[in-house]
């Protein structure tokens, strides 16, 4: 049988493989029987590093994966005549198969905005309906960070949002799949853009860092969490070998790990960005803030770029001979990568198909 090439893209961080220290954890837990559904000594050692990070009041509990954390953490927050406001471009509303408003029941508004990120002002707009019955009641205003378009919230950002709705009996939720890349971006902590900016419930992400599997639920009101281990279990997430989940996240939150693959995969995205600068035919259309890099590009030469170094194509239809790319940067990401990818990008820019 032919083994399979290694083959390096620019698709997304999911497409990386697992971080050698996570396989060494994952290792080191799969000795022996330990009682299942987290009623384990791994599970509560991951607890125990998750308060160190965010605060000793923190509830921790971990899932499957980004949707069932986005569900799920929004479920705890709504009631089915709820409401729940985010931006157009955000993962729960975009690439959720229409998950959230299926298991919640509650209607998503989304927000236009041009680099990902929403403003109270817009959240306003949305609150002339509240206390009217013939309209759904907007309870929840979800957050990405980083964005889908990789531009940060900062702190103070995030601040005036969760004042805003709190004064208004709303909650803050935050898909926090890149928070990593977000605080690294920052040069914050990861405390510091979520339970000191006021957000209620986060969807913090491991996959895209260096995780095999894995996302958790993070309340920084344990009163909201109450129930949420029967919703985690309704709602097919509850890991019976949640060792294998946990030990990751140890491992993630231990000597700075997070940090060191986030700071690795932004500085790459930047490079990429860097290198660009100036090409003919490359226009970068948003700041490069964590490890994305939106660009503009013939669409002649997509074809034969994607054939060497795969990429998603994010707006199709930016113009009639251009189109907005999306190009991605993982923890694994290394300079020669991006050199020869910035070499592939101007040969099909000038010469497709060469």
């Amino acid at each position: 049988m032919n083994a399979i090439p290694a083959t390096m893209n620019f698709a997304s961080d999911n497409n990386a493989p697992v971080h050698p220290k996570i396989i060494e954890a994952i290792v080191r837990a799969n000795r022996g029987h330990v009682l299942a559904y987290g009623e384990d000594v791994y599970t509560r050692r991951a607890v125990a590093k998750f308060r160190e990070v965010f605060g000793p009041d923190v509830e921790v509990f971990f899932v499957f994966n980004g949707t069932g954390a986005n569900v799920l953490g929004l479920a705890s927050l709504v009631r089915p005549y709820n409401a729940i406001i985010c931006a157009e471009t955000a993962h729960i509303y975009t690439d959720e198969c229409g998950a959230p408003e299926r298991f919640t029941g509650c209607k998503l508004l989304p927000l236009p905005t041009s680099d990902g990120k929403i403003r109270v002002d817009q959240v306003r707009s949305h609150l002339h309906v509240s206390g009217v019955e013939h309209h759904a009641q907007p309870k929840v205003v979800s957050i990405t960070q980083a964005t889908e378009y990789g531009t940060v919230y900062t702190p103070d950002e995030i601040r005036e949002l969760a004042d805003f709705v709190h004064n208004r009996g709303m909650f803050l939720h935050m898909d926090g799949a890149r928070l990593a890349n977000a605080a690294a971006s920052l040069g914050v902590s990861l405390r510091a853009l979520t339970t000191d900016a006021g957000v209620d419930v986060l969807s913090f992400g491991g996959t895209k860092n260096g995780l095999m599997f894995g996302e958790a639920v993070v309340f920084f009101n344990p009163t909201l969490s109450r129930e949420f281990r029967f919703l985690r279990k309704q709602g097919l997430q509850l890991a019976a070998k949640m060792r294998y989940v946990a030990v990751q996240f140890e491992a993630l939150l231990t000597d700075d790990l997070w940090l060191e693959n986030a700071r690795h995969a932004n500085r790459m995205a930047r490079l990429l960005a860097d290198r660009l600068q100036g090409v003919p035919g490359v226009t970068i259309t948003q700041k490069v803030e964590a490890n994305a890099v939106f660009a503009r590009i013939p669409r002649r030469a997509v074809a034969g770029l994607q054939a060497k170094y795969f990429f998603y194509v994010w707006d199709e239809n930016a113009s009639a001979d251009e189109v907005e790319v999306r190009w991605m940067t993982s923890f694994d990401t290394e300079e020669a990568h991006v050199l020869d990818f910035v070499e592939a990008i101007k040969r099909e820019v000038d010469f497709p198909g060469r």
